[in-house]
Parts: structure tokens; C-alpha cells; sequence
């Protein structure tokens, strides 16, 4: 049933931690997710300081998905786009041919503080829509179907899963929800994809007579039908979809080609991706130290 238990590695990002799940030595991909990030929990102090921002970097060949539990960040981009994330809401960024973006805390929590939690997760794009146009979309947790039975609520955050979908644009098959579970609850995971996984944000779950808690990320074999226990209130995500094939990944560029990702790096370099209207007085340069690239993502 269970393929591998993936623990996620803390990575201090300068302001927060993160717990780093995807990409993983021994996985590098579930289905078409190839990064996946959990932001905090951390109580930020009032007056954040502007180093806790994330300043504009670049990114091709990929769509990042940001989904808050907790807390506000301003996203501006090269597109013209601005908007505040809150929780529950999709903010689904395709980078495609290139784009660039921020991450600051520009509401409310800058002066007073307060909680950040919330998942990022990059999903790589198929061959054929690797330089589609750069894009963002924001849709409202109103907008998102929620459904539930006993002890468990779910919001499906994008693709398609229990016979629902909903308006995200997405380019390859996948289906992503957050669901929220009492004890004794038990939810089973969505069939019909060729990878699935379960992250536990917090609480702790049984399956097949085992237990796991919070960082954990539940990576299922093919042609199982795990349904999964909760033990005590829990907050899980669950994602997959069908996989897309070899991907490189250095620093923010995922590409099926190498040669891309070195125009990537001299496009970033040279200044030919624009920076976030609004947000162009500063970004974040070119990793200086030569980092090796991983080998090809399955």
C-alpha cells in the first residue's frame, strides 16, 4: 500500500522555517507535483522586518501553487498582477516561458504580527505548454467546492477527485485538496491517478496498522486503495496526478531540458525577465556558487 514515507527537512529561508518534502532523494516527483514546501507554523512579532520578505526571483516551466491555513502574504508579479493571499484561497502562478514574483508581508501582519502556515508547492508543466505565456490566477475559497460526511471536511483546491472538479486551470491531470479530520474519521484517497500522496500538516493518522504525524508525506504504490484513520484532529493535504516524465531542477527553473535552464540562468542574469510591477526596486540575483543539477526527476 505505502510506497515510501517521505519526513520533511527544515530549511531556514532567512525570516521562517520551511519543511522541505519535495524534491527527495528517493522522489523526486508525485505525478506532476516536483516541489512542495510547509511554510511554518510561526508566530510572526509585530513589525516584521522587510528581510523576512521574499524578494523577486524568477521561475520557468512550472506553476506554483501558495494555500494558506493561516496568516496573509502580498504576491505582485512580472505579469501585473497583485494580490493578498489568505486562507483557503487559490493563487495558481504559471510561469511557462518565464516570470517573476514576490512574497511580502505588506498587510495587516506586518505592523501587528501574527500566524504564518500554509503550503507551496511547484507543479511541473507538460512538454508542450513549458513556454505557454506566464500567468496568474486567484480564486477565493468561496469559489472552491468543499464537501464532507462524518468527522471530515475537504476543499479541492484544484483537478479533479470523488467526482468533482472546479475552474483551475490546470495543464496535466492532478488533483490537490486540503481536508480536515476529527478522530475516528477516515478518509480514503482519490483513485483513478497513476501517483498519490498524503502530507499530514498536523495531527496524526493509522493506516494499515501504523502511525504517522505531522511532516510526514505518505507517497501510495500503484493500484492500492489506502483510506486513511484519523487519531486525533488533523489537517492533511492530498495530491497527484499523472507523471510527465524527466525534469531538471536548479534553484527556481524546472525544465525537461538542461539547455533551458542555462538560458534561464542568463536570461535571470542579464535582466531579460522583468521584474513585478511595483516591486522593482530589488531582487534576488543569480546564485553565485555553481550548484550541480540533480539528475532527472521521474
Amino acid at each position: 500500500m505505502l510506497d515510501l514515507v517521505i519526513s520533511a527537512r527544515r530549511r531556514d529561508l532567512g525570516g521562517f522555517e520551511v519543511g522541505r518534502v519535495l524534491p527527495f532523494m528517493m522522489r523526486r516527483m508525485v505525478g506532476p507535483f516536483v516541489f512542495f514546501d510547509h511554510m511554518g507554523p510561526v508566530d510572526l512579532p509585530p513589525h516584521v522586518p522587510r528581510t523576512t520578505d521574499v524578494r523577486p526571483h524568477p521561475h520557468i516551466g512550472l506553476s506554483t501553487v501558495t494555500y494558506l491555513f493561516d496568516g496573509e502574504i502580498m504576491h505582485r508579479d512580472s505579469t501585473g498582477a497583485r494580490q493578498a493571499i489568505r486562507p483557503g484561497a487559490v493563487n495558481w502562478m504559471t510561469a511557462g516561458s518565464g516570470i517573476s514574483h514576490s512574497e511580502r508581508f505588506d498587510g495587516p501582519i506586518r505592523e501587528t504580527g501574527g500566524r504564518m502556515h500554509g503550503i507551496q508547492a511547484w507543479v511541473a508543466l507538460p512538454e508542450n505548454a513549458e513556454e505557454t505565456d506566464p500567468s496568474f490566477i486567484h480564486h477565493g475559497a468561496e469559489e472552491l467546492p468543499v464537501f464532507g460526511e462524518a468527522g471530515m471536511t475537504a476543499r479541492l483546491i484544484a483537478g479533479d477527485a470523488y467526482g468533482l472538479t472546479n475552474t483551475v486551470k490546470t495543464h496535466s491531470p492532478l488533483f490537490y485538496l486540503h481536508a480536515e479530520l476529527q478522530p475516528g474519521a477516515r478518509l480514503s484517497v482519490p483513485g483513478g491517478y497513476a501517483e498519490r500522496a498524503a502530507y499530514v500538516v498536523k495531527g496524526r493518522l493509522e493506516l494499515g496498522g501504523h502511525e504517522y504525524g505531522a511532516g510526514q508525506m505518505l507517497v501510495f504504490a500503484g493500484g492500492s486503495d489506502p483510506i486513511l484513520k484519523a487519531l486525533e484532529p488533523s489537517t492533511v493535504m492530498l495530491l497527484g496526478g499523472e507523471p510527465l516524465g524527466p525534469r531538471h531542477i536548479w534553484w527556481n527553473f524546472v525544465s525537461s531540458r538542461k539547455d533551458r535552464i542555462e538560458q534561464a540562468k542568463a536570461d535571470w542574469k542579464a535582466g531579460r525577465i522583468r521584474l513585478p510591477l511595483g516591486d522593482d526596486s530589488e531582487f534576488i540575483p543569480l546564485p553565485e556558487e555553481p550548484r550541480p543539477s540533480p539528475e532527472p526527476m521521474s
